[in-house]
């Protein structure tokens, strides 16, 4: 099975009627957010892996946070169920794609809703939001599927952000960092760390050594670094301004 591929999406010509949850709307600049892609995708590359276009979806304003419409463990793909509705017919054109680089395909069925974003997996274990997008029934069948390639599932509350990786992702050694004013149950991992910015809770892991993050968190890059990470930081602006952040923007296919 192909590995260190990152699945990605251009965004489209309606990037800015995407959905706000959390922010007030403002405006899109859409010539600077394809350069911004571009870029970030650039990135990933010059990091090792190889990107992979999942097919436009030029009528779904979001679509360009392909990790909302699967979720990847071991040999599966988990295609999502979005818990908003007009988001719901981005999932369509990625399950070719997975079945393409040899995943076992499963799929997030109604009454269950999940949006990738809110997977957070470290080590073993999956913690799952359980908010506004994702409900207990998306979360029980996630279960199931992560349970057949070994890993457990935890769910976490979500209230005050989007998404759970909205408000946390993970170090490489397992230390969950998040912004807290928006992280609803820092007990709920192990170990936990508030970070100085917003900006400064998402981080990619491009290996065992290398954090990507949004420029936007100057503070965060340079504490990482002082402990030992390196840091490559990307202008992400106009995906911030619909909440999105540098996971939302990729689905990394490790092994």
């Amino acid at each position: 099975m192909t590995r260190r591929t990152a699945l990605v999406r251009r965004p489209g010509p309606r990037l800015a009627d995407g959905l706000v949850t959390h922010l007030e709307k403002t405006p899109i600049d859409l010539d600077l957010a394809m350069q911004q892609w571009d870029a970030y995708a650039a990135c990933l590359r010059s990091a090792g892996w190889e990107t992979v276009e999942v097919p436009a979806a030029d009528d779904c304003p979001d679509a360009v946070f392909i990790e909302d419409a699967v979720v990847v463990a071991g040999d599966v793909a988990v295609l999502t169920n979005p818990g908003a509705a007009q988001r719901k017919p981005e999932v369509a054109a990625v399950e070719g794609v997975v079945r393409d680089l040899g995943y076992r395909v499963v799929r997030i069925e109604e009454p269950g809703t999940l949006d990738g974003g809110d997977v957070l997996k470290v080590g073993d274990t999956a913690y799952v939001g359980l908010g506004g997008r994702t409900n207990g029934a998306g979360i029980q069948q996630l279960a199931t599927h992560l349970g057949s390639v070994g890993m457990r599932t935890q769910a976490v509350t979500v209230e005050r952000a989007l998404h759970l990786k909205s408000a946390v992702t993970a170090l490489p050694d397992g230390t969950v960092i998040g912004w807290d004013p928006v992280v609803d149950w820092p007990g709920a991992f192990p170990a936990y760390e508030g970070m100085p910015e917003e900006g400064g809770a998402h981080v990619v892991l491009l290996d065992d050594a290398t954090l990507l993050m949004a420029a936007s968190a100057p503070r965060t890059a340079e504490l990482l670094r002082g402990r030992g990470h390196e840091v490559v930081t990307v202008d992400i602006s106009e995906f911030e301004k619909l909440e999105g952040c540098v996971t939302c923007l990729s689905v990394r296919c490790r092994g």
